[in-house]
Formats: structure tokens, C-alpha cells, sequence
């Protein structure tokens, strides 16, 4: 199997939509292609489909059998590229650190190397009994981030 064909193939697809991006291509055992792709609002099924056969009318199943799927990241997987934070900014985000410490909060910006969040937390008081709440901020850079994903809330 020809991967950077293949490779080339998909981003060719892809650039047709300024909107939209790749997430992962995986060639997995058995000739299987798999291809991720979200786009800045969203991924339409008509643009999965075109994806698609635009890479799998390029590709000739005489020589080579292959099975192709393209899809759309699922909102219950971590977040993987930098444009997928983008995409999420002012949403609520739960990340995991390499340290295992967990940080629940906004993501207020995304640089190349970092998101910033911000969330509420209570503190004791500086004097006297009781808690208040304070708006906490830290920068994260990706190197830190184990998993990081989108928070559903209803």
C-alpha cells in the first residue's frame, strides 16, 4: 500500500475546505485506512463522503484491496491537534496532567505551544472563618497535557 499516495490523497481532499482539518490517518492491519477529520464548525456528512471517494476513486482495488473509513472525532475522545482547542475556546474543558492532577475550567486561549484556562475555585479566607470563591488562571503548555477533552454539560 502505497501510504504517501495515500497521505497526499487525503490532503488534497481536505484542502478543498478551508474548514476543515486532519485529526489522525492510521493504516492499520488488513489494508484498513483510517481517516479523522474535523473542521472549524463542524464536518458535514456530505463533506465525509466526499473525503472519501476522493481518496478511494484515486485508488485502484485491482492491485491493492483496501477498506477506507472516514470520520468525524467522537465528543467522548480526548482532544488531539492544536486547531481542535481552537475550535473550543470559551468551552469547558477537563485536562488530565502527565502529573495526573486534573484541572476543570474555561479555555480562554490557545497559542502554539500552550492553553490558558480559568476556573473558580474556594479558598479559605484570609482571615477569619469560611471560604470564598477566587477565579484561578494557569498557561499549560501541550507537553504537560495527558488528556484533555470537551465537557458536555445539559
Amino acid at each position: 500500500m502505497d501510504k504517501a499516495k495515500i497521505k497526499e490523497l487525503v490532503d488534497v481532499a481536505i484542502a478543498e475546505n478551508a474548514e476543515l482539518f486532519l485529526i489522525e490517518l492510521k493504516f492499520l492491519p488488513e489494508n484498513k485506512i483510517y481517516v479523522e477529520v474535523d473542521g472549524d464548525n463542524g464536518v458535514s456528512l456530505k463533506e465525509v463522503i466526499r473525503i472519501s471517494r476522493g481518496v478511494e476513486h484515486n485508488l485502484d482495488r485491482e492491485v491493492e484491496d483496501f477498506s477506507l473509513e472516514v470520520t468525524t472525532p467522537d465528543v467522548a475522545n480526548p482532544l488531539k491537534v492544536t486547531r481542535q482547542y481552537k475550535k473550543n475556546l470559551n468551552r469547558i474543558l477537563k485536562i488530565e496532567l502527565k502529573d495526573h492532577s486534573e484541572i476543570e475550567g474555561t479555555l480562554k486561549n490557545v497559542t502554539e505551544d500552550a492553553v490558558e484556562m480559568e476556573w473558580k475555585a474556594r479558598e479559605p479566607k484570609p482571615i477569619g472563618k469560611g471560604k470564598i470563591t477566587v477565579v484561578k488562571n494557569a498557561t499549560i503548555p501541550f507537553e504537560d497535557i495527558l488528556v484533555a477533552k470537551v465537557k458536555i454539560i445539559f
